[in-house]
Formats: structure tokens, sequence, C-alpha cells
């Protein structure tokens, strides 16, 4: 996974630039003033970082960054989680942010709008910037921890989870300490208002039920009296219904043979005859079983009181109190529950256990891997220019235990065999801050999953047999990964895979910067003007040539 091209448009004094990059260890150098950060500055917003309206080259409405990836599976499996869209036949990833004038800015995964939040969360397993302050956050202990955690291979999920467990468990015990008396009026007063409706134990929908009984009782004698009614109207031996349509029936039947057209009448009057009785045998059904029950009323009568005044007491509806019941009970649970101090202190002994037994495991870990780490370091620096210096990584005991561990981690480095180690912050010398910055940014770039690797002028102050080493390091890690050094050193820039030069340009429309891949002639005159000045002296070329020569045999073995 490496970064594959980048197009910048109206970004600070660039109008148009359209780059590829290639694998393997590239350079970008440029005189002062030409913005060779440049890139790396439109890397940093295309993944995230705080956009501001200064980015918009003067007289635009808007800067534009786009930059193309290559991808691996660990991508592809954050764009799909993220829901983006798929990637093409290539597999390649495409980025997007525009920044106008006011400071809004716009970013685009694949095409597919996108968060700040997300371009960082993505930035992170797709570029790796060191820059030439990096030693400043080997002062935040965070940072610190977290290179040591990488080196050792330490993931803090699980006893981050572990941590909230425990402090959760605390902070129960310790209100529930503390509100006992609260908590026991509350639920001594759920205890009588349960007590209370537990008389009446209302049913899920009985109030409907007894609505519906209590109309039919308190209506009986008139239902009684219409049943009767409509029964005598069906068979009234005179002119009842039936009797009426059964004469109908045969009326229109003996003539059937004369007039074939009364068949169809027949036949409906026979269905209204079937059907009316039918009507007559479940009204004297009904009327079998129909009777006044005035207890059975009175009982109905009694518990509809009872209901309503459960509800007027607590000012609910009738049809609330089934579920204010069981919303009682399931919160008499719970104070069931905080008030059982025995239980919650099995419960907090329980998750420190679990705390104290992840943190033990990180513990090992890192305590396994900090001599390691150190010995990586001290070796790096040796070649370095700090011959005799050590790099420690010690593991001092927290007086409190915290989600990140037992211990906090400092790192201590002498600069010389005679010097005392202190800590990596209180070292003097900013030539030796560079170089230790340089030494760990080496050793621990590769724990990372980014493929490409940033160096920001992470060699300044250093020169000399040293400035050859730092580009024989880079040149080494550039075997494996990508890696862009911005650098104003000619030993480092001739140990480069590709060399890119940025320089400024001036017309009567003002002043802008551009970035070109250089032919190999053209590199060794910008090598000569690292080495000697704008004045290119044959002594100045030939050393350029040599230096580019040698480079390429180192590269070789």
């Amino acid at each position: 996974m490496s970064l594959q091209h980048i197009v910048l448009r109206d970004f600070v004094i660039v109008r148009e630039l359209d780059l590829d990059l290639s694998n393997g260890f590239s350079a970008l150098t440029g005189e002062t003033g030409a913005g060779k950060s440049i890139l790396i500055d439109a890397l940093q917003l295309v993944l995230g970082a705080r956009a501001e309206s200064g980015v918009v080259r003067e007289g635009a409405s808007r800067a534009e960054i786009c930059a193309t990836f290559n991808t691996n599976q660990t991508v592809l499996q954050w764009l799909d989680e993220e829901g983006f869209a798929d990637l093409g036949a290539d597999d390649t990833l495409l980025l997007k942010r525009t920044i106008d004038t006011q400071g809004k800015s716009r970013a685009w995964i694949n095409g597919s709008p996108a968060t700040a939040t997300q371009l960082r969360g993505l930035g992170d397993m797709l570029l790796d910037i060191h820059g030439q302050h990096a030693w400043q956050s080997l002062t935040r202990p965070e940072a610190v921890r977290g290179l040591l955690d990488a080196y050792a291979g330490v993931t803090l999920q699980a006893l981050s989870q572990a941590w909230t467990h425990w402090r959760q468990a605390s902070q129960a015990l310790q209100d529930a300490q503390s509100a006992q008396t609260t908590l026991q009026e509350e639920r001594d007063r759920l205890l009588w208002q349960i007590a209370e409706v537990d008389k009446l134990h209302p049913g899920e929908s009985e109030w409907d039920e007894l609505n519906s009984q209590h109309t039919r009782l308190s209506h009986a004698q008139a239902l009684i009296d219409a049943a009767q009614a409509a029964l005598q109207a069906l068979q009234d031996d005179d002119g009842g219904a039936l009797r009426l349509l059964a004469k109908a029936q045969d009326a229109l039947q003996n003539q059937t043979g004369v007039e074939p057209e009364f068949m169809s009448l027949v036949e409906v009057l026979a269905s209204s005859l079937a059907q009316a009785g039918d009507v007559a045998h479940t009204l004297h059904a009904y009327l079998n079983h129909a009777e006044l029950d005035p207890e059975r009323l009175q009982s109905l009568d009694d518990r509809m009181s009872l209901w309503m005044s459960l509800a007027r007491r607590f000012k609910r509806t009738p049809q609330e109190l089934p579920a204010l019941y069981q919303e009682w009970k399931a919160r008499l649970s719970q104070l069931d529950a905080a008030t059982d101090l025995e239980a919650l202190e099995a419960n907090l002994a329980k998750s420190l256990a679990a705390y104290q037994t992840e943190a033990r495991k990180v513990s090992q870990a890192r305590a396994q891997a900090a001599p390691k780490l150190a010995k990586a370091i001290t070796q790096a620096m040796q070649g370095l220019g700090m011959q005799g210096g050590r790099f420690e990584v010690t593991l001092d005991k927290l007086e409190h235990p915290t989600a990140s561990g037992l211990e906090s981690i400092v790192f201590l480095v002498a600069g010389h065999p005679s010097s005392t180690p202190r800590p990596v912050g209180k070292v003097a010398s900013g030539g030796e801050l560079s170089r230790i910055a340089l030494a760990i940014a080496v050793t621990t770039s590769e724990l990372g999953t980014a493929q490409t690797l940033i160096f920001d002028e992470v060699d300044s102050g250093v020169g000399g047999a040293v400035a050859e080493t730092v580009g024989r390091l880079m040149k080494q890690l550039g075997r494996d990964r990508q890696v862009l050094a911005v650098t104003h050193l000619p030993q480092v820039a001739s140990c480069a895979d590709h060399h890119l030069l940025v320089s400024k340009q001036s017309d009567a429309q003002g002043t802008w910067s551009e970035v070109s891949t250089l032919n190999p002639e053209a590199r060794v005159k910008e090598i000569a003007r690292m080495l000697g000045g704008e004045k290119l002296s044959d002594t100045t070329l030939a050393h350029a040539r040599e230096m580019l020569l040698a480079s390429t045999k180192t590269g070789k073995k």
C-alpha cells in the first residue's frame, strides 16, 4: 500500500500540481522558501488535519487536494465497515478534500462524502509522518507509552474495558453506600404502592373486559325483551316471518312448471327461510341462557370502583394501571440490587481481579520489550554520530492504577559515554534531539501498518558521515516501504531512488511553487547546488556525480 498520485489546485502557493510518486525512497529538495513541506501539508489535510482558509491560494475561491493510494485488505475491510463505495478494478483509493476562503471544507472517499474523523481514521493506515520536531511528542506520556506498546505488540482494548468495568462497579458501590437511606425510603414507598395495587392485581386487558361485561349486564332486561320480540316476529303462528316465507315459497313452487323464471325466486326464498330459521334457533339458545344477574353486576361494580379509586389515587387512567404496576415492580428489583451491598462488593472484587489480570499481562509484555527497544535505538544512535550514547526505557510503578496500566514509561538518553541518562525532553542539544528522534523513527517505523513513511527534515542538525548514515537508513527502509523525505542534505538526497525538486517560479501574475521529477543530469545539478550553492563549479558537479555513484553502489550491496 503506497501513495501513487497527488493533485493540488490553488493550494497555498501552488497553482496546479499533478504528480506521480514511486515506490522506494524519494527525496524532496529545494531552496529555502520554495515550499518543500507543501506536499506533506497537503497530505495531512487530505487525511483529516484541521482546515483553515489560509491554505487557499491568494485570488482563488478554494483549494483542492486529491491523493490516490493502492490498498490492502485492512483498508478494504475498513471501507466496507464504513459503507464506502467499492474500489475500481485496480484497487485504488481516492481521497479528495476542498477548503474555501471561509475555512469550510468538504471531503470524499471514493467519491462518497466523508468526515474529517473518517479521513483521520483512514490516514492512520496509509501514512506515518515523522516531523522535524518529532522529539516533542516524546515528552508526552501517551506518545511514549504508545511507542513501547506498539513495539511490544500490546493493545489496551481489553485493559481499558476491564478498567471501565472496575470503575463502574466501584462507583455503584459508593453510590449505594452513600444513598442507603434515600434508596430505602424509595424502596418502602414502592412496597406500599405495590401492596395497594396488589389488592386489585390488574390484568393487562382486564379493564376493557370489565367494561364490556358491565355494559351487557346493565342492559340485560332490554336485551332479553329484544330477543323475545324478534323471536315472536319470526315464529308467530298467525303472521310470523317464517310462516309467511314458507307460504310464499310454496305459492311460487307450484307454478315453476308453467313459469320457469319463478325457480330463481323460489331459491332466494328458500335461502331467506333457512337464514331466518338460524336466527330463530340462535335466539332460542340466547333466551335459554340469558338471565338477570344482579349479584354479578354488583361484583363488577365493586371491582370497577376499585380500579377507579386506585387510578385517582395514583393520578393515572384505569388503562395505565397495569403498566404502572409492572414499572414499580421492575424499579423495586433494581433497588433491591442497588441496596444489596454484599453483591455489589462481590462484583467490585471480581472486576478488580479482572483488571489486575489484564494489567499484569500488559506490564509483563512491556517489561520484556523495554530492554529490546532500548538496545535497538541505542544501536541506531551509534550510526548517527552518538558513539557511546545509550537509550533507556524505564517503567515506573504508578501510585494509582490507570486505564493504561500500572506503570508510567519514561525514555532516557545519554548522548555520550560519560553522561547520565536523562529524560529525552531535557536533552539540551537540538542536534542530539533530532538524531535521537531519527533513531527512534527508524527503529519504530517498521511497527506501523502504513506502507508510506514521510520524514520532514528530521535530519536537521546533522551532517558529514552522520548525514550519509541517515541517507543509507532511509534507502534501506525504502526497500520494503515507500519513503518520502524532505531534506536539505545532499548526502541524504543522493541516496534516494527518486529525486523531486520544489522550485519557486514567478511571472506577471505572481509567484508560485511547482514540483518536478529530476532526470539524472538535473539531479546532478541539484546535488551540486546543495553542496556548493547557486554557482555550480566543475568541482561541485564532479563531487555530486561521485556521491550519486557511491550511493548506487551502496544500494546494490
